[in-house]
């Protein structure tokens, strides 16, 4: 039954679709040539180019992307019509790039800005609502750069590349701040039953609390606390 199936496959079409064997030896030319063109335009777009990259950067390479990816095997795109829309994408970003070293506002406008998202230990709530991250997300970001908990940060920045950068306190200086690990999150307080230091769940405000009722935090109004911790980083 199955020899029967196999038969009555066109292997052609299964393979080659519509086209010829011969078309087999165009799409190795057309490659190699599109090959060519992707390192001539990323040389051209500079190091920066194929490192950490900005949204703008991230469009241009997306566009170089798909104007090399057609003509290497489909018969219809010429490669000529692809090489005009390689010059075109060239031109326009080196044009933006020039009014980008002649205008702040500009640079902006096409590449965004820095972001703080925590300033001595507590998150920076305003500008964090506005970036699409989630807090497990961040946490394990921040984890992977060796944070345990936020009082060892004195700031760290979203770059406009997507990055975070990071500037410790020194261990001396090192905080009670909201702790990252996993699972840390997991049992909150609304009374407490042991004084010590306490931190807020949604924004990291972190306070000295006596046994009693929690209360709300003074930063962001919420209720949910979690012991905080001091503990240092570890390098």
């Amino acid at each position: 039954m199955i020899s029967i199936f196999l038969l009555k496959i066109d292997w052609k079409e299964l393979f080659m679709g519509q086209e010829e064997w011969s078309f087999i030896l165009e799409i190795i030319l057309r490659t190699a040539i599109m090959f060519l063109a992707i390192i001539m335009g990323l040389r051209v777009l500079g190091k920066r180019g194929v490192k950490q990259l900005s949204v703008f950067e991230l469009v241009v390479i997306i566009g170089l992307g798909s104007a090399a990816g057609d003509p290497m095997f489909n018969k219809d795109v010429g490669i000529v019509s692809s090489l005009i829309v390689f010059i075109v994408i060239i031109l326009l970003y080196t044009g933006v790039t020039y009014f980008i070293g002649q205008s702040k506002k500009f640079e902006k406008l096409v590449e965004g800005k820095s972001t703080c998202l925590i300033e001595e230990g507590e998150f920076s709530i305003e500008n964090f609502k506005k970036e699409n991250l989630g807090s497990d997300e961040f946490f394990a970001e921040l984890r992977l750069k060796g944070v345990s908990q936020l009082g060892q940060i004195e700031i760290a920045i979203e770059e406009i590349s997507g990055e975070i950068s990071i500037f410790f306190y020194e261990n001396e200086n090192v905080k009670y701040g909201l702790p990252i690990m996993p699972g840390s999150l997991n049992n909150t307080l609304e009374y407490i039953e042991k004084s010590g230091f306490y931190s807020c769940t949604f924004c990291g405000y972190t306070e000295e609390k006596q046994t009693g009722d929690a209360g709300r935090c003074r930063k962001c109004r919420k209720k949910e606390w979690i012991p905080a911790s001091n503990k240092k980083r570890v390098t």
